[in-house]
């Protein structure tokens, strides 16, 4: 475990985010909330070495491949430096390492214990951010026992930028399913359901689907399921208590206020806010948007 982001070699200048030769930024259509956050994300797959398409889902990096994505707020002058955190594909799976940057802005240290820093969002509110602890990163990242990836799917990323991939080497095909997800800013122009659908899919499914941390929930998140009740329509809790708010189901059509799902993404408190790690604020463009695309259902049941 290196004990600096530096030992890496990812960067030609990291205070300023230059990767080096290999290292390729990308971007996804609709990306993960993280408190407002700006993430710079990279990945690197070894010479010689090619990722493999798989339909619409993840990229599968060969062993020696890592992602970055480095956490900051602010801008121009002003843009702070939080943390990077590190996927790497070993031998024997995927390692998760956080690096918290220092004051100065001049280096990244691995951070193990995670760390609790008070920041100011863009709304001007305090808020508590969390580098998580190596352990917690198993809580978003872990599926079927292992820790895995759950940014780069096929669905989530441009085909454009794909097809640059496929072009460098390290990618071998630009897959069936590719672009499908919208890009966030440009939600506008597709309909509130695939806004709705995908934000849900980047900010919840990687628990809530099956195999995955949050799979005793009986929700399932992800895009590609289209059955109503796994997605929470008429769904009773598991387990009622006070996160469900007093709520009878996930989703009631036409009543966001009646959805346990709305009201726990409008909710900070913990034991009752989800995401439950990750955000300590509210994503008010989210929620805008669930709340829409459930306000839009015909109450059918």
């Amino acid at each position: 475990m290196p004990q600096s982001l530096a030992e890496f070699g990812f960067f030609i200048d990291a205070p300023r985010q230059v990767p080096a030769p290999g290292v390729i930024p990308y971007r996804l259509n609709t990306p993960l909330y993280s408190d407002g956050a700006e993430k710079l994300r990279f990945a690197f797959v070894p010479g010689g070495m090619r990722a493999r398409a798989d339909g619409e889902a993840l990229l599968q990096f060969p062993v020696g491949s890592a992602l970055i994505k480095t956490f900051a707020f602010g801008s121009g002058a002003q843009r702070r430096l939080i943390e990077t955190r590190v996927l790497l594909h070993r031998a024997d799976g995927w390692v998760a390492l956080p690096y918290r940057w220092n004051e100065e802005q001049t280096e990244a240290r691995l951070a193990l214990a995670g760390a609790r820093l008070e920041l100011t969002s863009a709304a001007r509110e305090s808020f508590s951010y969390r580098i998580p602890n190596k352990n917690q990163c198993k809580e978003c990242h872990g599926l079927d026992g292992a820790v895995t990836p759950i940014g780069p799917k096929a669905r989530n990323l441009s085909h454009d930028w794909l097809a640059r991939f496929v072009a460098a080497g390290h990618l071998d095909t630009v897959p069936a399913g590719a672009d499908r997800l919208p890009l966030w800013e440009a939600r506008e122009k597709v309909s509130v359901a695939t806004a709705a659908r995908a934000y849900l899919d980047v900010n919840c499914a990687h628990c809530h689907q099956p195999g995955a941390t949050a799979s005793n929930s009986g929700l399932d998140l992800r895009w590609e399921q289209d059955e109503a009740h796994a997605i929470g329509i008429f769904k009773r809790p598991v387990a009622a208590g006070r996160g469900a708010g007093g709520h009878e189901f996930g989703i009631v059509p036409g009543q966001p206020d009646a959805s346990i799902l709305l009201y726990r993404m409008e909710s900070v408190e913990p034991g009752v806010a989800m995401p439950e790690l990750g955000k300590a604020t509210v994503d008010p463009e989210g929620v805008a948007v669930v709340r829409q695309w459930i306000a839009n259902m015909e109450h059918v049941r």
